[in-house]
């Protein structure tokens, strides 16, 4: 893999829109806001897709480490040997100190976590220090249950650990999904040259009623599925059609999720009755339209809607 070959990578500084609607979320934005200024290590705990890198950007943008590139290691990716000398070609670089991102530091093994402890600082720097370094580490585990275990060294998780991110899941800051949806459509909407399709109140009702177990991941890979189809209504019937998950958020949620199932099951029906009646018409639509006792225009307009063909006689 890459991060073998070349274990330190430099990665950017693009962020999810700052502004949240979720309490949790604004409390979490201040802390890393108030962490940043400080050479305290940072590690951060989410979900896989919760914006664990995104977070990491965050605080190296607002450091005094700014100037220089944010390197990441891959911990997945590394092996033993190969992870001491990465990490320490990331150390020696830049000028006035370097800020490193540990990406899923629980993958470390311990021979890696030994190696990891030799090369912190033990502490927080000092004025008059040498070579500064900012660690940021992410994990998608619980580090204290894998301490616990046996699978990670105590010293290294109170090392990591000075000042702890918890990320939320998706399905636990839903009233953030309208504004992280938009977001999406526009970004990928400029790298693929094309317009942002509009979304309706009803799509976003459904937005919000599914589980999300890829967090925000996998409402990004939607959000650039509707652009790249240029209309938003084939990745909405997949993902009306994928299995929301347990409901999480008591009978808010339950009562949304049947309201939705209700008006799928609406739409299905009148799909099947419409084109029960222009199968017995030959697709004379006029005549179709007569039968369901509904106007001409009505029945275009649903044919166009619910994506069946629009084609036949007219009379």
């Amino acid at each position: 893999m890459e991060a073998v070959a070349n274990p330190v990578m430099e990665i950017g500084a693009e962020s999810l829109p700052e502004r949240s609607e979720c309490p949790e979320v604004r409390a979490l934005n201040t802390m890393a806001s108030e962490m940043a200024r400080t050479e305290i290590p940072v590690l951060i705990v989410g979900e896989s897709g919760t914006g664990k890198e995104v977070y990491a950007r965050l605080v190296h943008r607002l450091s005094r480490y700014a100037g220089s590139p944010l390197r990441k290691i891959r911990c997945g990716s590394m092996e033993t040997g190969k992870f001491g000398a990465g990490l320490a070609e990331a150390l020696g670089k830049g000028e006035g100190g370097s800020c490193v991102f540990l990406d899923g530091i629980e993958e470390l093994d311990l021979g890696a976590q030994r190696a990891l402890l030799s090369l912190l600082p033990d502490g927080e720097w000092s004025e008059g220090d040498g070579q500064r370094v900012r660690v940021i580490a992410s994990t998608s585990r619980n580090l204290e249950k894998e301490v616990e275990a046996g699978r990670f060294r105590r010293e290294l998780y109170f090392r990591l650990s000075g000042a702890c991110l918890r990320l939320p899941a998706l399905r636990e800051r839903k009233e953030d999904i309208p504004a992280l949806t938009e977001y999406f459509l526009k970004k990928h909407a400029a790298e693929m040259k094309k317009s942002a399709p509009q979304i309706s109140a009803e799509s976003l009702e459904l937005l919000q009623a599914h589980h999300w177990p890829g967090n925000i991941r996998e409402l990004e890979n939607l959000t650039r599925k509707m652009v790249a189809l240029g209309e938003t209504r084939g990745a909405m019937g997949d993902l009306q059609n994928s299995h929301l998950g347990p409901a999480q958020g008591g009978s808010k949620m339950a009562s949304s999720s049947l309201k939705i199932a209700a008006r799928a099951a609406s739409r299905n029906r009148e799909r099947e009755l419409i084109l029960e009646a222009l199968q017995r018409t030959k697709w004379n639509r006029k005549r179709a339209a007569k039968e369901l006792q509904i106007s001409y225009k009505s029945l275009l307009y649903k044919i166009k809607q619910i994506e069946m063909p629009g084609t036949g006689q007219e009379e």
